[in-house]
């Protein structure tokens, strides 16, 4: 069989790296090139992420390999799986990042790896990558490197210095899951490598006797990714324990990634994929969890089931849930409960408290505010207007949720 090309061998391992959802650049510091070197962190841009102002870049997120000696039930890339394989040399990832960037196609790398022997050999080569682009070819833009849990501590340091940002991947909200569907890895591992990163993180942050600053480490911080629909985990016991690893590890993300059956593993695993639907309601309770005062408990009470309801919004089907704390009234609620209220974000709470200490708001101006009035109503009480009967109206579910589909026979 001939060699693949470094074309073939992209399209394998770029399309192998979608199942990795990692991808977002925020919150990392502004470096650029100006003053010399190759590329930068921050400007305008195949994988899309932010810059710490907002701005959209565009990120090379491919796998060094998808070669893996581990027998991931939920892993398409597993030992046992069956997939074409192919494998970059460290050389092969710098070329493809400095090409695609010289084209301005991106400005930055995600990459990952299957385990290629062992996870210490697999992690000097990736950071091996990460110095070659820093050292080697002053490479400036953005690096997000998926690590290896298993890797020796010193590997996971050095990583740090050359990466924006490191992720360890918690893999299942559950640890018996993880035992039972991918015994080569250990929970217990993969949370002590997540402390550490911590750790070197707040180190960094601390300067010495002298007044000098620790070397940067990944000051994008870390993250992690889990896998939704390969157990029986509910909405709740995903959300609980993503709220356990954000105040933990003091995580800038965790990512939710819908599981995508693999036949060889129908004897262990479920033949019926979960909706993405599913994935995007847990972006949104996560969300709620970050930025509006909820907890995982409460999100996941507002059905019986502990899952999310896939027709409506978790913000919106908790307050249909706890209707007796509605309607708010708007010129006296405290901030924690304007929050609570369907269809009003961060920006317009804020914009409420700012307009109410130079007078009454009224029904138009939460509308120029950009607050969702048709969402918001029916919670709300203003100097002119009152819900009367709305808020606890039998059919106020039906007037949000999405209509019937008419199903298709072939």
């Amino acid at each position: 069989m001939a060699p693949r090309t470094l074309q073939q061998k992209l399209a394998i391992l770029s399309d192998a790296a979608k199942y990795d959802a990692s991808c977002a650049s925020s919150g990392t510091t502004r470096r650029d090139s100006r003053n010399g070197g190759l590329g930068s962190a921050g400007g305008s841009g195949i994988c899309h992420a932010y810059t710490p102002d907002g701005r959209c870049i565009s990120l090379l997120k491919i796998l060094m390999t998808n070669f893996c000696i581990y027998d991931c039930a939920y892993c398409v890339n597993r030992v046992s799986s069956g997939v074409e394989r192919a494998r970059f040399s460290p050389e092969e990832v710098v070329i493809l990042t400095l090409e695609f960037y010289r084209r301005n196609m991106i400005e930055g790398l995600f990459l990952s790896s299957g385990i290629i022997r062992s996870p210490d050999q697999t992690m000097t080569d990736i950071v091996r990558i990460a110095r070659m682009l820093r050292v080697d070819h002053g490479f400036k833009g953005y690096i997000h490197l998926k690590t290896i849990p298993d890797a020796a501590p010193e590997l996971l340091a050095e990583a740090g210095l050359y990466a924006d940002r490191l992720s360890v991947n918690v893999e299942l909200p559950q640890d018996a899951s993880l035992r039972r569907l991918a015994p080569e890895k250990r929970p217990e591992t993969i949370r002590a490598t997540m402390a550490d990163l911590r750790l070197s993180r707040e180190a960094a942050r601390e300067r010495s006797h002298t007044g000098k600053r620790a070397p940067r480490f990944a000051p994008a911080g870390q993250s992690t990714q889990m896998i939704v629909g390969a157990d029986a985990a509910t909405d709740r016991d995903i959300l609980r324990s993503a709220s356990g690893l954000y105040a933990g590890y003091d995580l800038k993300r965790v990512y939710y990634s819908a599981f995508s059956p693999i036949p060889e593993s129908s004897a262990v695993l479920p033949l019926v994929k979960p909706p993405l639907m599913r994935e995007h309601r847990l972006y949104q309770a996560d969300w709620l969890m970050r930025f509006y005062g909820f907890d995982a408990d409460e999100i996941g009470a507002a059905h019986p089931s502990g899952n999310l309801d896939l027709a409506i919004d978790p913000k919106l089907a908790w307050a249909l849930a706890n209707r007796a704390q509605f309607p708010v009234d708007v010129a006296r609620a405290p901030r924690e409960l304007l929050l609570r209220v369907p269809g009003f974000g961060t920006k317009s709470v804020s914009r409420i408290l700012a307009a109410r200490r130079n007078g009454a708001v009224r029904y138009a101006d939460l509308l120029r505010m950009g607050a969702i009035m048709s969402k918001a109503r029916a919670f709300v009480t203003l100097p002119d207007w009152r819900p009367g009967g709305l808020t606890d109206s039998a059919d106020l579910r039906a007037r949000f949720a999405p209509p019937p589909e008419q199903l298709q026979l072939l």
